[in-house]
């Protein structure tokens, strides 16, 4: 089964919710879709279908590189790790690889809960990725 067959629920579901700039390309055998989300939900809905094709993304043959558009972000939240740096991992999951850090206290942006073990996050400078919510607080103004 071709890449784009096997995925084409997932690149619909791009489409449909409006996912801007989507490219969707094939190379080395990965299929890499790319794009803008209007929101984080948009991009969790993403995620719950790339698992139920791929439970637990262990075919390792999709790159899911769609990104929150910046005007969605709103909240603030902070980092409160006992004392070392934060992990922010490409999805939402301990085996997805680590696209950045946070430093303990950091104030970074909450994207969306996503689940209640996952949140997706932005650091100032940085990937946006999912954190572990445990080691995350909201920022009171």
């Amino acid at each position: 089964m071709a890449l784009q067959d096997k995925y084409k629920e997932l690149t619909d579901a791009a489409s449909a919710a409006g996912v801007t700039d989507l490219q969707v390309r094939e190379q080395d055998n990965v299929l890499y879709i790319d794009g803008t989300a209007p929101s984080g939900a948009i991009k969790d809905q993403l995620w719950v279908i790339y698992d139920k094709i791929d439970p637990n993304f262990v075919s390792g043959d999709l790159v899911l590189n769609v990104n929150v558009d910046i005007a969605a972000t709103v909240t603030k939240v902070k980092v409160v790790t006992q004392s070392s740096n934060l992990n922010i991992r490409k999805g939402p999951g301990t085996d997805q690889p680590i696209v950045g850090k946070a430093a303990h206290h950091e104030i970074i942006t909450l994207v969306s809960q996503s689940s209640e073990q996952w949140w997706l996050v932005r650091p100032v400078d940085g990937e946006e990725g999912y954190s572990y919510a445990r080691y995350l607080e909201p920022v009171t103004e």
